[in-house]
């Protein structure tokens, strides 16, 4: 049994909301859990943007994004629930990246409804698949899970193709078949937010993309309306891009960084963000060392 599993089974049950991030990286893990973040998600906008500097357009491999939370989950012990795609492809595909996503550490997986190619759920020209096969691909998860406390996030990109109304159904069905949580990608107003919350009767997911098609609500406010999880889907990645290119800037300008450095992270404090003195001093640890 994996204890994260049974960990974010334990936050879904809890009441209040989860406040969640998707991080791009080992490194963005470790510090989101050590700033008290309960739950991490791994994307694919910033693995694929992590690992290739490339766009979220079906670069990515599932066998990679296995490593990216096999990295992860080795590194952090809060619950992971990862990006699975479109199950990268058919019903015997989809069950493959449920059982490696779990043999990777996984506590659950977004599953969606696009047809292949799929693009980022904020993008344009987005098509779904019928929902009957969509929700066999659920069923084929369900059917595939080792543990039952394996969370299935069942996410649909209809809102944009088939309008509201659709999406609402679609993941009402989803859920019936067995998907834990429902995710309407891309809601356009906060009319659309309460709709939902007010519509369907499972845990709801709110994607909270800055910049998105999304209005921006905080989380005490997605909570009043109802939803389960509040969650920031590539503002780690957001952040660090517009850091690193200040320090880029500065230095191309004044050949020094020492000025913004002021207000980063110390070399020192990066040590102990790394625990650099726990495995220094591990020799001291073994007994006739």
């Amino acid at each position: 049994m994996n204890p994260s599993k049974q960990a974010l089974r334990a936050l879904l049950a809890r009441p209040g909301i989860i406040k969640s991030l998707a991080i791009h990286d080992v490194f963005s893990a470790v510090i989101a859990e050590k700033s008290g973040i309960e739950l991490l998600f791994i994307g694919g906008f910033g693995t694929c943007a992590s690992l290739h500097g490339l766009p979220d357009l079906n670069f990515i491999s599932m066998p990679e994004m296995a490593d990216a939370i096999r990295r992860t989950t080795a590194a952090v012990s809060v619950p992971i629930i990862a990006d699975g795609d479109t199950g990268h492809g058919d019903l015997h595909n989809v069950q493959y990246t449920v059982q490696s996503f779990e043999r990777a550490g996984a506590a659950g997986m977004l599953l969606e409804d696009q047809v292949m190619p799929k693009r980022c759920g904020h993008f344009s020209e987005k098509q779904v698949i019928p929902t009957a096969e969509m929700v066999l691909k659920i069923k084929a998860a369900v059917a595939a899970k080792t543990d039952p406390d394996f969370t299935l996030v069942a996410r649909t990109d209809a809102r944009q193709v088939t309008g509201l109304n659709d999406a609402m159904d679609r993941v009402k069905a989803y859920c019936a078949a067995g998907a834990n949580v429902a995710f309407i990608e891309a809601p356009e107003s906060t009319e659309e937010l309460i709709t939902i919350a007010n519509e369907v009767p499972y845990p709801l997911f709110a994607n909270m993309l800055t910049g998105g098609k999304t209005p921006i609500h905080s989380s005490q406010e997605l909570e009043q309306m109802g939803y389960k999880f509040a969650v920031l889907p590539i503002e780690t990645l957001m952040v660090c891009a517009k850091a690193l290119e200040d320090l880029c800037a500065t230095f191309q300008l004044t050949g020094k960084v020492d000025e913004l450095a002021a207000s980063a992270k110390s070399f020192d404090e990066l040590k102990d963000l790394l625990e650099v003195e726990k495995f220094l001093s591990i020799k001291n640890s073994i007994p006739g060392a």
